[in-house]
């Protein structure tokens, strides 16, 4: 029986009120942090149900892909997926050493969020490799036009526009979003933008009748120039132009969590009210099972890339 082992990787949340500070902490690399900004984190995740459910939407993800994996593996051949975080437990480092100890020698890596950037799936990178420690390591950089995820995506947004008045529902402006980052990453050449890019125009196409917007949104409270425009700025300009309905699509993330639960739900959510709009945005990719099925096949493409199957 070959054995071969896939490690999903992704950001990380706090699973209870006392998680919040030490998981902030690692966030920001332990650096000096007020009081204001716990407590304006801290409230945040009060409002959305005192966690992050970050975790259990990636088990299920990383289940839906091992179970794909299993029904389409040649006879002898068996896929097992492990779980490591960046900023919270089972932390990428934790999940490697147990893989070490059970004697794994070869890893395919996939992160659940489609866009690369070295600043997002460069540090997962970076934390697998400080410790493979002899482990042979194949890493995927995106998967930001994977057709599973743009299906996958297609599919929730369709559902989404039924949320709207029928004589609206085909020209909704629809707000496509990713996490901002600092804008130092333009000078580095970094490949964020440009892959967002790529996943905006394709979804555009998929929904040409509606006026299509880009816009940033979860810019940190930090002094430095981040990523723009926020999304509040488009939503404030469509209804200058007279517009009482949006849909914000956040395809940078796959599935629910602070930046969806709180940054949407709540503060664009209350933005639209005090406009007097309807905002609405899609359920979360998560393990819809297009996707899950796609994902899978680049995890068996990139095995086979390394002659591993």
């Amino acid at each position: 029986m070959a054995h071969h082992h896939l490690l999903i990787m992704a950001y990380g949340g706090p699973d209870k009120m006392e998680d919040v500070r030490p998981y902030l902490l690692d966030v920001r690399h332990h650096r000096p942090t007020s009081e204001e900004i716990f407590a304006e984190v801290e409230s945040r995740y009060q409002l959305i149900g005192g966690r992050s459910p970050i975790l259990e939407l990636t088990l299920a993800q990383g289940h839906g892909i091992e179970q794909y994996l299993n029904d389409q593996a040649a006879d002898g051949e068996h896929w097992k997926v492990w779980f490591g975080m960046r900023h919270w437990h089972p932390y990428i480092a934790e999940t490697m050493e147990t893989m070490k100890a059970e004697g794994v020698d070869q890893i395919v890596t996939l992160a659940m969020a489609p866009h690369y950037s070295s600043m997002s799936i460069g540090a997962y990178h970076k934390a697998v490799d400080a410790a493979a420690d002899g482990m042979q390591v194949a890493h995927i950089n995106r998967w930001n036009l994977l057709p599973g995820y743009l299906d996958a995506l297609t599919e929730r947004i369709n559902d989404a526009l039924l949320k709207f008045p029928e004589d609206v529902r085909d020209s909704v402006p629809i707000i496509y979003t990713a996490h901002s980052l600092p804008e130092a990453i333009k000078a580095m050449g970094d490949p964020y933008e440009s892959d967002l890019h790529a996943t905006f125009e394709e979804m555009k196409s998929r929904f040409s009748s509606h006026p299509g917007f880009w816009a940033y949104q979860s810019a940190a409270m930090t002094k430095d120039p981040w990523l723009g425009p926020d999304a509040s700025v488009i939503i404030d300009r469509i209804h200058a132009e007279g517009g009482q309905h949006v849909l914000v699509v956040p395809v940078g993330f796959v599935c629910e969590h602070v930046e969806v639960l709180y940054d949407i739900d709540v503060e664009f959510m209350e933005q639209a009210k005090k406009l007097g709009m309807q905002l609405e945005r899609p359920i979360m990719v998560n393990d819809h099972p297009t996707m899950m099925a796609g994902l899978a096949e680049l995890v068996r493409t990139r095995a086979s890339e390394e002659g591993w199957l």
